[in-house]
């Protein structure tokens, strides 16, 4: 691995394709001077989600994992002025942060954040028969992927896109014998994605700021 490598690329390509931002920048700051860990997505990546949320046209976003609220502007962005999007955090204290960052990026009135375990929320939000989602992004604890999943596709249409962030965990996935919940999780997400005709599937591994990772993306089909 050479860290430095990948962090100086990953800063040659945000010179060259984003602009600088004073809303994202004071997300990251408040996350930062409220001492949330920093496992944000990387500029890069918080690009990418606002691309694949544009491309997907999408109108209705759910988050599950809001942290500071960061992924949460990126996507947000991407929606029409009579979009929405839901994001869902289980800190209270995370989720004050991020309330904040979305208020100062003038979002509150397009993105919301939910409190409390994502796993009941999403029960909530299908016994309560919520319009499903064009787009659902899972980036939170991962040994409950496979449950996030299960009721993401009750929320979801022929179309959804599921985005699933860091399923490669600096490649302990591949030890098929590891006792580590997360990774444990992730291969019963990777089999529930494979096996359900539903979707179609693919994941990358990647490199850059944030070490190395990857992530998964779904299609559901009719």
């Amino acid at each position: 691995m050479n860290q430095p490598q990948w962090n100086a690329m990953d800063d040659l390509l945000a010179s060259y394709l984003l602009e600088p931002d004073a809303v994202l920048d004071a997300a990251l700051a408040a996350s930062a001077a409220a001492n949330l860990p920093a496992i944000n997505v990387a500029p890069n990546q918080g690009k990418l989600l606002h691309l694949l949320a544009k491309l997907r046209g999408a109108r209705r976003i759910l988050e599950v994992g809001t942290l500071g609220g960061y992924s949460t502007i990126w996507l947000a962005r991407a929606l029409p002025a009579d979009g929405q999007l839901i994001s869902l955090e289980a800190n209270p204290d995370n989720a004050a942060v991020a309330r904040a960052n979305l208020e100062r990026a003038s979002l509150a009135g397009i993105a919301s954040v939910v409190i409390g375990a994502a796993a009941q929320t999403l029960e909530r939000f299908v016994v309560e028969g919520v319009e499903p989602f064009d787009m659902i992004f899972l980036d939170a604890d991962k040994k409950n992927y496979p449950e996030y999943l299960r009721l993401s596709l009750l929320l979801s249409r022929p179309g959804t896109l599921i985005v699933g962030d860091n399923v490669i965990r600096r490649g302990q996935i591949a030890d098929r014998a590891s006792d580590d919940p997360d990774v444990i999780g992730l291969h019963e997400f990777f089999r529930q994605l494979a096996q359900n005709p539903r979707l179609d599937s693919t994941a990358l591994q990647t490199v850059g700021s944030k070490g190395w990772d990857g992530f998964s993306m779904t299609l559901v089909d009719a």
